[in-house]
């Protein structure tokens, strides 16, 4: 491990342009693996590059700070080279190790990341395991102090018993189905250019993709003129194809998550036919006058009329995920900071780039409540906390 800050700069710059060199190969095994679309995987590996070149704007997090030792990741299946930036980026930088393992979903890119780490003695892939087996390993490895998870609620309350085994365990759990408010004074082509990049994108595959719309009832039917004239844009395809934003569904799970929201919709009237057969799913476009509040992931957009903005507010402040909220438009009085309180992302109208595809990777991550937690040792306590967070700032002891 480099004694220097500056070392650690030059190591991340230098993980960087390996990940650079291997672009064209990462995109091919993420559409292997995932069916990720090769526009959409090439963005990926692009910001995680451009993150590791610039690691350098997050040095006052860690300055005059001591490291935790090993910290440990399970990625999830979707966007590794971004999990690998983000988390790999702030562990290093604050003088750790890191030692992680791929999905089982996605063998292919865990075979060539440790073909890419394998200079760096920082960093350490384990291949073969399933994260089950890893996260057991994880908890009776005492060198492992930082343990990063993500999964369904299930996991996270398995992980929650195990935390005396580390000083910091991070748990990104459900996103839900999350939400954006249109009010009365939203302005639509920007919010609607948002809707249909941010549900779909990647087949809607991404813990921050949105799910559900609340609009008010005087915007409604142009709001969905509107998403029905770019919907032909969303291409479900080959993932070798740059016009393609759905390539194949493969993660079983997903599918089986997207069948139960699709049975558990309340009198849906779909606007647009969306394919269903097997991998090949959505985009899923669907008025409803009530949402299930579930976990899921794929290509689906659900919108449903409001009376008020004030209704609006309250149907999402009862999300059993409170992940990710964004809005388009003024919020009547107090929502904004109900809003703030209750979900652990928050975007005001920010997002108005007809370019924008992610979540900048230098905000803060991470939900509140069900959705993601923190629990750390604290004077010999362990202390339970959530909402987003900066991942170098978290990786450094006091």
């Amino acid at each position: 491990m480099a004694d220097t800050i500056a070392g650690r700069l030059e190591l991340l710059a230098e993980l960087g342009e390996a990940l650079a060199r291997r672009r064209n190969d990462l995109i091919e095994a993420q559409g292997d693996d995932i069916g990720a679309p090769c526009r959409i995987a090439g963005l990926e590996v692009d910001l995680a590059v451009e993150h590791l070149r610039t690691m350098a704007v997050e040095v006052p997090y860690v300055e005059g700070k001591s490291p935790y030792g090993t910290v440990a990741a399970v990625f999830p299946y979707d966007a590794a080279p971004v999990v690998l930036a983000r988390v790999g980026g702030g562990a290093i930088l604050g003088g750790n190790r890191l030692r992680f393992s791929c999905s089982s979903q996605t063998p292919r890119t865990a075979r060539l990341l440790a073909e890419m780490v394998a200079p760096f003695p920082e960093l350490q892939v384990v291949v073969g395991l399933d994260n089950r087996t890893f996260g057991q390993q994880c908890v009776q490895d005492p060198e492992v102090r930082v343990l990063f998870i993500s999964g369904g609620g299930a996991v996270g309350a398995a992980y929650a018993n195990e935390a005396a085994a580390f000083d910091k365990i991070f748990f990104a759990g459900p996103s839900g189905l999350p939400p954006v408010l249109l009010f009365r004074d939203a302005p639509l082509q920007d919010a609607v250019n948002f809707l249909v990049r941010w549900a779909f994108v990647n087949g809607g595959q991404y813990c921050t993709s949105i799910k559900r719309v609340y609009l008010h009832e005087e915007i409604f039917d142009e709001v969905r003129r509107l998403i029905l004239a770019r919907l032909p844009e969303i291409k479900v395809g080959d993932p070798r194809d740059p016009a393609t934003w759905i390539g194949p569904i493969k993660t079983e799970r997903t599918r089986k998550l997207l069948d139960r929201v699709l049975a558990a919709l309340k009198e849906p009237r779909f606007l647009a036919t969306p394919q269903r057969d097997g991998q090949w799913q959505g985009p899923f476009l669907v008025d409803t006058p009530e949402p299930p509040d579930l976990e899921l992931f794929g290509p689906f957009l659900a919108l449903t009329p409001v009376d008020s903005d004030a209704q609006a507010v309250a149907q999402v402040l009862s999300s059993r995920y409170p992940f990710l909220v964004a809005w388009f438009g003024t919020p009547p009085p107090g929502a904004r900071e109900a809003l703030t309180e209750t979900f652990g992302m928050v975007y005001d109208n920010v997002y108005n780039n007809p370019d924008f595809l992610f979540t900048p990777l230098r905000r803060p991550f991470g939900g509140k409540g069900e959705s993601g937690w923190i629990i750390e040792r604290r004077n010999g306590r362990m202390v339970k906390r959530d909402g987003a967070f900066i991942y170098s700032a978290e990786l450094v002891r006091e």
